[in-house]
């Protein structure tokens, strides 16, 4: 088989399986929509749990002061500015400055000062090797088009003994209750974005993008692969959410 016989290579958007070089222009286009009420939506789909699970998230990752930790897809700032109150110093990147512009904006209402913000794709980051002391990313490697890059990317800017954390929607494993959340997720949540944000496709989308990411061994097994070592999940509501972590040693 020649080169230009090679079957297309194709990336998962939502349930549809699409030309991989298509996926980023197309994730991108849906955050752009949702960036200004993405925060309003997150309260609405997950009752304001969202909250709880980035408190118990940014805990686990202990920022410590004067660490350097990179915030990938931060967008609206969240996590990062639970993180800088520890006093770390906080780059957000994201590849969306849509969704950067709403965290910078949320910042400067907030009085938050120090953060770094910086668009990047997290498959092909621009900064040093070594670098970052922490790399966290919360709801974000779902949409990432090659989640196998955007891990080798981690592990090399952090540091050795640098520490890798993602926060991302899984499969819960409780009996009764995944058959629930799969009704309200697939047809509440869309009904909801209607409503709020004027938007269901969007939302539709990211709900499929979570049946579509890895169940927890398998993403556990892709962060092995990319060279962490001591990696650890821990399910949360029976795994609808998981947080996983490793070590760069």
């Amino acid at each position: 088989m020649t080169t230009s016989d090679a079957p297309a290579e194709t990336a998962s958007f939502g349930y549809e399986d699409i030309p991989a070089e298509e996926k980023v222009a197309r994730v991108g286009a849906i955050f752009s929509n949702v960036a200004k009420r993405y925060d309003v939506m997150n309260d609405a789909m997950s009752g304001g749990m969202h909250r709880l699970w980035k408190d118990r998230f940014v805990a686990r990752v202990k920022p410590q002061q004067g660490e350097s930790i990179l915030d990938m897809a931060g967008g609206t700032g969240d996590i990062a500015f639970r993180m800088a109150r520890r006093g770390a110093a906080i780059t957000v990147s994201d590849i969306n400055q849509d969704m950067l512009d709403v965290g910078i904006e949320r910042a400067e209402k907030r009085g938050i000062t120090g953060l770094e913000w910086s668009c990047q794709n997290a498959e092909q980051l621009d900064f040093a090797d070594r670098r970052f002391d922490a790399y966290t990313i919360a709801f974000g490697i779902r949409n990432v088009t090659h989640i196998d890059r955007a891990l080798a990317e981690a592990h090399r800017v952090l540091k050795f003994g640098g520490r890798f954390f993602c926060l991302e929607f899984s499969t819960t494993e409780w009996p009764g209750f995944a058959e629930i959340y799969d009704l309200y997720s697939h047809h509440v949540v869309p009904q909801i974005g209607k409503i709020i944000a004027d938007d269901a496709d969007s939302y539709r989308y990211l709900i499929e993008s979570i049946r579509r990411f890895p169940p927890m061994p398998a993403f556990a097994a892709m962060i092995r692969e990319a060279g962490f070592s001591r990696v650890k999940v821990e399910p949360i509501l029976g795994g609808l959410v998981a947080i996983h972590s490793g070590w760069k040693v």
